[in-house]
């Protein structure tokens, strides 16, 4: 009887253990890129929905993987404040429509990943501008939100919006704003309010936003990201 490793009976079975290889290479090296861009999403107290819209920030990730050349990966990631994990995202992301409450461990525990030089963009999906107002003047007792100046690169690092924040949703019919809150300098935490680009990033379908709004949406994203990565 033939050997099944003889002759010709060997090669096809080779040739086809590395086409399977070759098709699962998470098996092999990992699932995860260590290197590629994530973005956390934070989870809090309090009982506002911080999990709202989980399509968010997959589909801005993928976006910014055809449009740039940022390795990415384009998943929706919950983290809790109190786990190592939220070490290891540069950018968390906040977001929802009712109450948050941080405790005081909660907030030292933020104020450390500031220190490591990690940062929030949270935008208001409205509902929670009093409360996120309210718990980040717990953060920062020394200093207020401040409007950030159009001329911030954040607005043109990539896509043009020299006139601040687009306006994805209406909410109360006021302008869109971006606020900032800075440590030693350094911008970290981001706020649009009336804005909500987060209405933009989420599948069509949530809110039936037209292509050219949804656009809109991920290239003002795609601007925090590079923001953050280009920045000295």
């Amino acid at each position: 009887m033939q050997s099944l490793f003889a002759g010709k009976t060997f090669r096809p079975i080779i040739i086809l253990f590395i086409f399977i290889i070759a098709g699962i290479p998470e098996l092999f090296t990992g699932a995860a890129n260590d290197s590629a861009f994530r973005i956390g999403r934070l989870e809090y107290r309090g009982g506002g929905d911080w999990y709202v819209g989980p399509s968010a920030e997959p589909n801005l990730l993928e976006y910014i993987r055809v449009h740039t050349t940022v390795p990415v990966q384009p998943a929706y990631e919950p983290v809790d404040i109190m786990s190592d994990k939220i070490f290891s995202y540069s950018m968390i992301f906040l977001t929802g429509h009712g109450n948050i409450s941080f405790n005081e461990q909660e907030r030292q525990r933020l104020l450390e990943y500031f220190r490591r030089g990690g940062f929030l963009y949270a935008d208001d999906c409205y509902g929670m501008d009093a409360a996120f107002r309210r718990e980040m003047d717990k953060l920062f007792p020394d200093q207020e939100l401040v409007e950030l100046p159009f001329s911030h690169p954040i607005y043109t690092v990539k896509y043009d919006f020299s006139n601040g924040p687009p306006k994805i949703h209406e909410h109360d019919g006021k302008p869109p704003q971006g606020f900032g809150l800075f440590k030693d300098g350094r911008l970290v935490v981001y706020y649009t309010y009336e804005a909500d680009p987060h209405d933009g990033w989420v599948d069509e379908r949530v809110h039936g936003n037209p292509w050219n709004v949804r656009e809109m949406a991920l290239q003002f994203g795609t601007n925090i990201v590079l923001w953050l990565l280009t920045k000295s």
